[in-house]
């Protein structure tokens, strides 16, 4: 076999790896030298991810492939560690063992590009395993702070929980198929209860990590208790990782009409509740960080909008809006955490004056969130524009009209905030302290967030190429 196929998952566990080892072996004073060499590393790997053209393959026997939709999930995974660790280095400065901080959030990486390239159960298992494990971690890396270790308790115990049902809608699959490779499993599909059932219960392990009602439960807790840098890169990585895993599964092994389940039907209504219930608990909240986790939710609906849909328009949409969904969220928690930096907390009162303290930062927070709400012309007006059009051509008229109606809800919330930014008061005149490497982030997030939002034409294309790549 040629390994320089998977040169990108190499080197990319190896400088996890290496990270870990250096932070075992050198002294603690050189923590700034071994967060240096992660940032540069992962930077150089997400280069690498974007000029190579790799072919159409399969490795392993097929039970892993290479292709173009494998490396725009890549892609975004790699962009997301980058954004996150340069929005992390003040922050870590607080917390001891910087290097394992660093080491695991390029692990989870590798677990997420496992999920992203495999083509059967087990291989998607192990990385769904490599990336949730190290999230359980990251979760509770703040050992004095009782809600980081609460957060990491709640999300090991519900993750372990969903894993199994994720195991046993397999083991259903396999005992009545006699394979875990997708394509296997789509040759022996039939209108067997058992297969049904398994499905249904594959797609709840599913629901659970990407954070659809009725499996969103964990999420507000776990955010709001995770360092926040952690909450970004569990709110935008982890969902797009489990979306690109259903994707291929779905179109790979299920075919319409072959089951008694309208497995479509069932996707809609979950993206309806999941719309409904995201937007409609964020309009109470009053701390930021558990506005952007029932945000997540409801944004973890519009995905499932896409996924319903299952035609050209819709998938491409889904991956269009995951990859601009990672610059407006990521900028959005990269404001947030310079605020409880610099306050000790995330509650809107600590948001209150911001645009008098710092007025860029509060600037580039309202255009994150005016693209989360998908106003004109940031970018996820145009995630959402392609979302609704698959949802219409593929008959769900209702779902539009629902992700239409609560993405107008949706603005009412994220203006809160800005509100409180512009108008609020705050005892506290001091700008916000942000390191170079945030600030950058949150320059790189706003411009990108405007620049698709005016030209989506390259992405989009991008998109379309890498779901035709598996359709």
């Amino acid at each position: 076999m040629d390994f320089s196929l998977i040169n990108l998952e190499i080197m990319t566990a190896v400088l996890g790896l290496g990270v870990l080892v250096l932070g075992l072996t050198l002294p603690d004073k050189l923590n700034k030298l071994i967060s240096s060499v992660a940032f540069w590393g992962i930077l150089l790997i997400l280069v690498y991810s974007i000029v190579i053209l790799p072919g159409q393959t399969e490795v392993f026997n097929g039970i892993y492939h290479i292709d173009l939709y494998g490396r725009f999930f890549k892609i975004l995974f790699l962009a997301a560690a980058v954004l996150v660790m340069m929005m992390s280095r003040r922050y870590t400065e607080k917390i001891p063992r910087q290097s394992e901080f660093y080491g695991l959030v390029i692990l989870a990486a590798v677990g997420m590009m496992l999920m992203a390239s495999a083509a059967e159960f087990i291989t998607l298992y192990i990385g769904l395993e490599l990336m949730t494990i190290s999230f359980y971690i990251l979760t509770a890396y703040l050992l004095k702070d009782k809600l980081s270790g609460e957060a990491g308790l709640k999300y090991l115990i519900l993750g372990a929980l969903s894993s199994a049902i994720l195991l046993f809608g397999v083991s259903l699959i396999y005992a009545m198929s006699g394979t875990v490779s997708f394509t296997g499993i789509g040759m022996a599909l039939g209108n067997q209860p058992a297969i049904t059932a398994g499905l249904v219960i594959i797609l709840a392990g599913f629901a659970f990590k990407i954070s659809v009602v009725p499996f969103h439960m964990w999420t507000p807790d776990v955010y709001q208790g995770a360092p926040v840098p952690i909450t970004a890169y569990l709110s935008v990585a982890s969902k797009a990782a489990g979306i690109a895993a259903l994707i291929r599964f779905l179109l790979t092994a299920v075919g319409p009409g072959e089951l008694a389940l309208d497995l479509n039907l069932l996707l809609a209504i979950m993206a309806g509740l999941t719309i409904l219930v995201g937007n409609l608990i964020a309009l109470v909240q009053k701390d930021v960080k558990r506005l952007l986790a029932y945000s997540s939710i409801a944004q973890a609906g519009y995905l499932m909008v896409g996924l319903t849909a299952a035609n050209d328009y819709g998938l491409k949409g889904v991956l269009f809006y995951a990859m601009v969904y990672v610059f407006a969220n990521v900028g959005a928690f990269a404001v947030t955490t310079a605020v409880e930096t610099n306050t000790g907390g995330t509650a809107l009162e600590s948001f209150g004056g911001l645009s008098k303290r710092s007025p860029m930062m509060a600037a580039i927070m309202t255009i994150c969130m005016l693209s989360l709400a998908g106003i004109p012309p940031m970018a996820g007006f145009a995630g959402k524009f392609y979302l609704f059009a698959g949802a219409i051509q593929s008959g769900y008229l209702w779902l539009a009209i629902i992700g239409l109606v609560m993405s107008m809800v949706s603005v009412y919330y994220y203006l809160t905030v800005a509100k409180v930014m512009y108008i609020g008061t705050s005892s506290c005149d001091t700008p916000l302290l942000v390191s170079r490497g945030a600030a950058t982030a949150l320059w790189i997030c706003v411009l990108a967030t405007v620049l698709i939002g005016c030209y989506p034409g390259p992405l989009a294309e991008f998109a379309g190429l890498a779901i035709k790549s598996i359709m």
